[in-house]
Order: structure tokens, then C-alpha cells, then sequence
């Protein structure tokens, strides 16, 4: 007998499941972006949003759920975007069956991120309608078409932000500086776009570089800045640590700029990272009003590399910290609370490394009143002859501030790192348009290369030495000054009087204890 076909009609959506023959209404929402707030651009924004709720409602066969919003968020993936995220999860839980946008840009520019969701939303029969290309997911031939449009739009947003990046490198190289105002203590946009000061934060930024500088640790400067009501950068109430770190550490306060600290590795997810020499930097110097001196600021990194080296760390906010070192074990002094809980608390000042190890240290722990009655019994045994220490310490800083052999040595070197830089890029031009025996040629290359890098060594260690020598300049000028100033006769003791002349004490074990002030005598 012959076959026979009997065809059975579907009656249900395949994609939806509900049945062909019920007349029901998909509920349809818009979405709209726009990447960035310029009031052009917003402008299109009202007009998208009015534009979908219009087109949505005009169709009898579609009920409006609602137009989902991104404002000035750009699109190169989808976790920031909060309407659109809203609206994938309200897609999700059945509240929406098809989605209306403009165009496969607007909606992702991340391939991946474009195809996940729309696979996502294909498997709930969620449906997603791009105007512009005229492009129905659920369509047999829809995945392709995205997937064709996403990946132009992902080289799309590749171009523009190698264009973005392209330029700000020209805006670097051309020594153009740009400074987070919002964020930034002491600097505003002036009327011609350049940095200026604003006084009342400068000063600010220079107590925080003196409290550094007389021997106030960062957590102590942040504590004082909080308990005097002064307002952070972004205006906050309490200082931390962190922030201190920064102010004291950032090279636009001498008026200069390092510019491209930090580079795009991923124009995608936007992740950036330290510039370890991957790309260039660009150092701009006299590029706005320095609020601290250069000088100055050199010293500040000075001493932030001695404490970052110095093995024995302390975080006390006392003016004491960083100063008491024990005679036997070279541990710092610490503070310690004795009868914290009753009338006979005590601070006692102790060896922080007093019980570790095999040999307890048999220095004495110290009371505080004694450090003081001690530091001025030392201070005025230094001030005995003070006519002749003002005289001596002048010929020791005339002589520090003599760089005149350095300063030669550093033109000789810097004239020779020239001429060998000249006969590298010789020798490899002779190489790359004459034939040479290829290991005559590395054997020569080597040895101007090595010269230059010795040369290079020298030069870096002669810099140090001189910004060392002018730094410690700096530090006995000012100690001479505020010893010329001081009143002798009404000696007392203050945290500024201690943190200007006193640069360390060694606590021994018969209880003597050696100051040894910041023009070098020991008494």
C-alpha cells in the first residue's frame, strides 16, 4: 500500500510555547543609551526614550512593559550598566518577551558579551529586535548577523580607544598636564585652564610636609589633620595613612609632573596597570607653581627611603617613635601602658624587642617625663658655647653645599654618555648596510654598550650623592636657624623643639642615654 503523510500543524511557539491560536499581546520594552553626558548627547537620549515608549504603544499587537535607560555609561561591557542589567533580569523572570533597541552597538560592543545574553535570552524565548540592522534573534539567521555586527563593533570601540589613547600620548609628549581637582589637595582650574593655587589647601599641604619632615610619622600627621577639623581632598572628615602617603609622594607639588604612570592593558574591561617601562613616561618639568620648594621635596623622598629601608618599623603617633633606640639590640623603643584600668596608669617607654629571642635586653624601661628632663639637660649642655657651635656648623654646611667637584664630574660624564650614545647607533647603522663579521661587530657593540652602562652607573650614584649632600644641608641649615632663634633661658620641652634637633637616642643598660642631635654632636 501506498504511504500516507498527514501533516500535523504546530500549535505552540517554539521559542515561547505558548499556543499559536490564542490571540495574546507580547510584552514589549525599549531599550536606550547614550555613552557619555554632553548635553548633546542627552538630548538624543530624551529622544530615544520618548521615540520607544511612542513606537512600542503605536503597535496593537504589543503591550508596553517599559523603556530601560542608560545615561552616560559606556558600552564596552555590560556590569556597570544598571538599566540594562535591570531589564536582562526583569527579561529573565518573564516580564518581558521582546526587546526593541537601535542598533547591535547600542546594546553591547563586546562580542562576547552581546552573544551571551542574547543566547541567554533565546533560551527563556526572549526575543531582541535590532532596528538598524534589522535583526530578529529568534530568526534562523539572527545569530550570525550579531555575531558579524558585534565583532565590527567591538574593532569599532578598539579604533576609538586606540584613537583616545593615541592622543592622550601626544597631550603627554607635548608636556600638556591635567590634574584630578576633585581629589587633588591645594591645586584648582584656573581661568586659563592651567593649574593655581589655592592657598588656604597649600598650606595645608605644607604642614603636612614640616609635621614629615620634624619626625611626625604619617598615621601621627593624619591623626592631627582629623582632630584639627581639616577637610581630605574629596572633603571627607578623617584622614588616613594612605592619603598622607600620596600627598608627600606626588611629584606635582614641586611644580613638575610624571605623566603615564599607569596604561591600558584591556580596552574592553578598562583595567589598567603601573607602568614598569612598558611605555613611555614623560617628566615635565616647571609645569605649574610649585607649593613646596624642590629641595625641600627631595628631602621628603630621602627620608621616605630611610624609613621604607629601615628594618625596625613603627607606627606610634608619639613624637618619642622612630627615635629611642635600644643600646643592646638596636630595636626602636615603644610605647606600653601600665594599670591601664585603674588610677596609677602609667606610660612607660620599652624596647619592642626586650623578650624576643634566647637574651632578654637588659636596657631599662623609661617614664616619659624622664625623656624630657634628660633631652633638655642635653640640649643645654649642647647650647653652652652656642656662638661657637653656630660658627662651626656654618663651615660644615658651607661645605656640604660645595657640589662644585661633583657638579664637574656629572658635565664630564653626561658629555661622554653623548658621544658613546653616538657611536652605539654608528655601529649599529655600519652594521645593518655593511657586511661585518658578525662577532666583531657584537665584541664592539658589547664594549660600548658595557662603557656606557658603567658610565650611566656613575652618573645616577654622583646625582645621589649630591641630592644626599644637599639634603643633609637643608636639614643642619634649618637646625642652625631654629638654634640661633631659640631662647636659652626659658628652656622647656615641646614636640617641635624635640623633632627639629633630635635626630636619634641610644638607651643603654646602665640607663645612660645618647642624643645624638641632627648637626652630628652626640652628647
Amino acid at each position: 500500500m501506498q504511504k500516507v503523510v498527514t501533516v500535523i500543524p504546530a500549535t505552540r511557539n517554539m521559542h515561547t510555547g505558548t499556543s499559536k491560536n490564542e490571540p495574546t499581546r507580547r510584552k514589549v520594552a525599549g531599550y536606550a543609551r547614550v555613552s557619555t553626558d554632553s548635553e548633546e548627547q542627552l538630548t538624543s537620549y530624551e529622544a530615544q526614550v520618548d521615540y520607544y515608549s511612542n513606537y512600542i504603544r503605536s503597535n496593537p499587537e504589543w503591550e508596553f512593559v517599559a523603556v530601560y535607560t542608560d545615561e552616560g555609561i559606556t558600552a564596552l561591557n555590560t556590569k556597570k550598566r544598571e538599566g540594562f542589567n535591570r531589564m536582562i533580569a526583569d527579561a529573565l523572570d518573564g516580564k518581558i518577551d521582546l526587546i526593541v533597541t537601535k542598533s547591535v552597538s547600542r546594546f553591547a560592543r563586546n562580542t562576547v558579551d552581546s552573544l551571551t545574553t542574547v543566547r541567554k535570552l533565546k533560551e527563556c524565548g526572549v526575543e531582541v529586535y535590532f532596528q538598524k540592522e534589522n535583526i530578529y534573534t529568534l530568526d534562523s539567521k539572527g545569530e550570525l548577523l550579531i555575531t558579524i555586527m558585534s565583532s565590527l563593533a567591538q574593532e569599532e570601540s578598539r579604533s576609538i580607544s586606540e584613537n583616545v589613547t593615541w592622543g592622550q600620548r601626544k597631550r603627554f609628549a607635548d608636556g600638556k598636564v591635567s590634574i584630578p581637582y576633585g581629589q587633588f589637595l591645594g591645586y584648582r582650574k584656573g581661568a586659563d585652564g592651567l593649574p593655581e593655587i589655592v592657598p588656604e589647601e597649600a598650606e595645608t599641604v605644607r604642614d603636612i610636609y614640616r609635621m614629615f619632615i620634624e619626625g611626625m610619622s604619617t598615621n601621627a600627621i593624619a591623626k592631627r589633620l582629623t582632630d584639627n577639623g581639616v577637610p581630605t581632598p574629596s572633603g571627607k572628615q578623617k584622614w588616613q595613612r594612605q592619603t598622607i602617603d600620596s600627598i608627600l609622594a606626588n611629584e606635582k607639588y614641586k611644580g613638575s609632573a610624571l605623566l603615564q604612570k599607569k596604561f591600558t592593558i584591556d580596552f574592553l574591561q578598562k583595567k589598567m596597570k603601573p607602568n614598569e617601562g612598558e611605555v613611555p613616561q614623560y617628566y615635565v618639568e616647571h609645569s605649574h607653581p610649585p607649593i613646596i620648594q624642590p629641595d625641600e621635596w627631595e628631602r621628603v623622598q630621602l627620608e621616605i627611603a630611610r624609613r621604607r629601608n629601615s628594618e625596625k618599623r613603627t607606627n606610634c603617633g608619639s613624637p618619642f617613635s622612630a627615635k629611642l633606640v635600644c643600646g643592646d639590640c638596636g630595636e626602636f623603643y615603644g610605647s606600653k601602658v601600665w594599670h591601664s584600668n585603674s588610677k596609677y596608669r602609667r606610660t612607660i617607654w620599652q624596647c619592642n624587642g626586650k623578650f624576643k629571642g634566647n637574651c632578654k635586653c637588659r636596657t631599662p624601661h623609661l617614664y616619659e617625663e624622664q625623656i624630657k628632663e634628660r633631652f633638655i639637660s642635653a640640649l643645654s649642655e649642647l647650647l653652652s658655647d652656642r656662638e661657637t657651635l653656630l660658627d662651626n656648623g656654618k663651615l660644615i654646611l658651607n661645605e656640604l653645599t660645595d657640589c662644585s667637584e661633583i657638579d664637574t664630574e656629572l658635565n664630564d660624564i653626561s658629555v661622554e654618555l653623548d658621544l658613546l650614545a653616538g657611536l652605539i647607533r654608528n655601529c649599529i647603522a655600519e652594521n645593518s648596510v655593511t657586511a661585518i663579521e658578525q662577532s666583531d661587530y657584537t665584541e664592539h657593540y658589547n664594549k660600548l654598550t658595557e662603557k656606557h652602562e658603567e658610565l650611566q652607573e656613575r652618573y645616577t650614584e654622583l646625582r645621589r650623592q649630591r641630592e644626599e649632600r644637599l639634603c643633609k644641608a637643608d636639614v643642619l641649615g634649618e637646625f642652625l636657624f631654629r638654634l640661633s632663634e631659640l631662647d636659652i633661658l626659658e628652656l622647656s620641652f615641646d614636640d617641635s623643639l624635640w623633632n627639629w634637633s633630635v635626630e636619634r637616642v641610644t638607651v643603654f643598660a646602665d640607663g645612660k642615654m645618647r642624643f645624638r642631635f641632627k648637626n652630628g654632636i652626640e652628647i
